[in-house]
């Protein structure tokens, strides 16, 4: 039995994103953010329901400011005690998990989604993507990209700003383009 494009997509494989079933997926995204970036300050209750619905897994105690964009929602398995600051993204073409007591600053930019480098398969429409995990105790700073593929291990700080295309260790403070440990602690 041949995979479908959503199967290619999470096991890392070539897939289209045209496909009407990945794309129904990102419009069910679409409408839960629409709603969740819509919400005031005092609707914290409707903010919660709506993260139940978008994310696989939502911990305890997640707070993520407005606006928040999303690919598809349903591959974000968040821990407990998640803050993100405006203007966060989560390209989750594959699986993103965060573990618990993860801060993100402004703009922090998280993307599993990638494209091929040879411009005939890129032509094609076809595109890639890899896992991220994130781990416990990690603070992210702002306006950093956390790259297709890369773990940050626990209780490491990643500097604003910085491009993170490799593993990051635990314990460690990172930062830079391309990011790398600055001081183990």
């Amino acid at each position: 039995m041949e995979k479908t494009e959503k199967q290619k997509m999470l096991a890392g494989e070539l897939y289209l994103a045209s496909d009407l079933e990945l794309i129904a997926g990102r419009n069910f995204a679409l409408r839960l953010q629409r709603m969740y970036n819509s919400t005031t300050e005092e609707q914290l209750e409707e903010r919660s329901q709506i993260l139940q619905e978008l994310f696989g897994k939502v911990g305890q105690n997640i707070n993520i400011m407005p606006p928040f964009q999303c690919d598809y929602g349903k591959n974000i398995y968040a821990g407990d005690e998640l803050y993100m600051n405006f203007g966060c993204v989560i390209l989750d073409c594959n699986t993103v998990h965060i573990g618990d007591n993860v801060l993100c600053a402004p703009y922090v930019q998280i993307y599993t989604a990638y494209h091929p480098t040879d411009p005939e398969i890129r032509l094609s429409g076809k595109e890639l993507a890899a896992p991220i995990r994130i781990g416990h105790n990690v603070w992210i700073g702002g306006g950093a990209i956390i790259c297709p593929g890369v773990t940050i291990g626990d209780n490491t700080t990643i500097g604003a700003g910085s491009v993170v295309v490799k593993d990051i260790p635990a314990n460690v403070v990172a930062a830079g383009n391309p990011c790398r440990v600055i001081r183990h602690l």
